[in-house]
């Protein structure tokens, strides 16, 4: 079973966090299958920046997001393409 989770990286004290589809019994920073968006909850305000098409891709195919990335999905909607 797959999911859709937060992987930590970054320095002591300033985490980043990477969103991740992985393998839900693999360890939170092992290796994962595909990177799907960033999350900086240092940054004032908190920079999310998410792959909103390969994530419902993934979830097409069964993954599962995990409570807090569903949080981030829900805070950052899909964006319309601007018009040209």
């Amino acid at each position: 079973m797959l999911a859709i989770r937060l992987a930590r990286f970054g320095a002591k004290k300033k985490p980043t966090y990477r969103v991740v589809v992985i393998d839900k019994v693999r360890a939170r920073n092992s290796r994962s299958v595909e990177v799907v968006g960033h999350y900086n909850p240092v940054a004032n305000p908190a920079q999310v920046q998410l792959d909103h098409e390969r994530i419902s891709y993934w979830m097409k195919n069964g993954a599962q997001p995990s409570d807090t990335v569903a949080r981030l999905m829900k805070s950052n909607p899909v964006q319309a393409p601007a018009a040209v």
